[in-house]
């Protein structure tokens, strides 16, 4: 549900979409293929900031090797982006592992981050593929203030059940639907639960519920800053109901050899930590994806 609304900071919303297509999904508007010598291809992203960062990452990398980018951010959900992905539509999407698996099998049984990755490409069917996942991840995870861990002596999803009432979950309104959202904490770990919609997928409001008391519990991206900031504690999850989250992207037919490579080139440096920094530039900063992109890309190398 990596689907953070772009207004994470109200006064750097228009920052973050500086460089998103007024219409995500209308008719690109791109120079036609000639005009490049690595041809045009299609990058989009999820209405959420972290993942319009990555996306612009692989953006200006393939440009740097010659290719011409049209971009398509800030689309919306995965029931709205992958339809248009699978259509070909889109060439270049980042995606989470885990959740990319769950959502195209139900049936899944892949529970390592090897098993996850070494499952997508059956998932996916003709036409796509998943390029080499980086080492970041950024996932949901349960979060509680402080205060209510020490109250409560919470450190795992399981302690959740000794508060012996329905726990109610601050989230996006599909974390209902979701395998780790209510049905999966009752099956997982017997913790009967509610979704109290917050539709900023882990965001400042979502961060204001839980801390006035509206929520036990918020579901929170792994690589956000603002865990931190807000001195938020992470419940551990050891029987991993929430699958592995690696940045895997997805890739249509028409990326070549020398497309893969230039996007493999960005997942090989990009780790956990570095994925929280570039975040925070965002939330904390209010730097728009291209100054943060263009700034990474440049102290990697990536850009000569």
């Amino acid at each position: 549900m990596k689907t953070r609304i772009a207004a994470l900071v109200a006064a750097g919303a228009l920052a973050l979409t500086a460089c998103s297509s007024s219409n995500p999904l209308g008719s690109p508007s791109a120079p036609a293929p000639s005009a490049s010598a690595g041809g045009t291809l299609i990058v989009g992203s999820q209405q959420y900031y972290s993942n319009e960062i990555i996306a612009e990452l692989y953006a200006q990398s393939l440009e740097a090797k010659g290719f011409t980018i049209t971009r398509q951010y800030q689309i919306g959900q995965r029931e709205v982006y992958l339809p248009e992905l699978q259509a070909g539509k889109i060439d270049v999407f980042p995606e989470y592992s885990g959740n990319l698996l769950q959502y195209l099998d139900k049936k899944a049984t892949a529970s390592t981050g090897e098993e996850v990755l070494a499952a997508l490409p059956a998932a996916l069917g003709q036409g796509l593929r998943p390029l080499t996942a980086a080492s970041a991840t950024d996932q949901d995870s349960y979060n509680v203030t402080a205060d209510f861990a020490k109250a409560n002596s919470l450190t795992s999803i399981a302690d959740l059940a000794k508060l012996n009432r329905t726990i109610k979950v601050c989230g996006n309104s599909e974390l209902a639907k979701r395998p780790y959202g209510p049905t999966g904490l009752k099956s997982a770990y017997g913790v009967d639960a509610e979704v109290v919609p917050v539709e900023d997928s882990g965001g400042p409001l979502t961060i204001k519920a839980l801390e006035d008391g509206k929520c036990d519990t918020a579901d929170i991206y792994s690589a956000d800053p603002s865990i931190a900031s807000n001195n938020l504690t992470t419940l551990s999850d050891p029987k991993s109901l929430v699958l592995p989250q690696n940045v895997v992207p997805i890739v249509s037919a028409k990326v070549n050899e020398a497309a893969a490579a230039a996007i493999d080139a960005v997942d090989a440096k990009l780790s956990t930590e570095e994925l929280v920094q570039l975040n925070a530039l965002s939330v904390t900063k209010q730097q728009s994806s291209a100054v943060i992109a263009k700034a990474w890309l440049t102290s990697k190398g990536l850009l000569g």
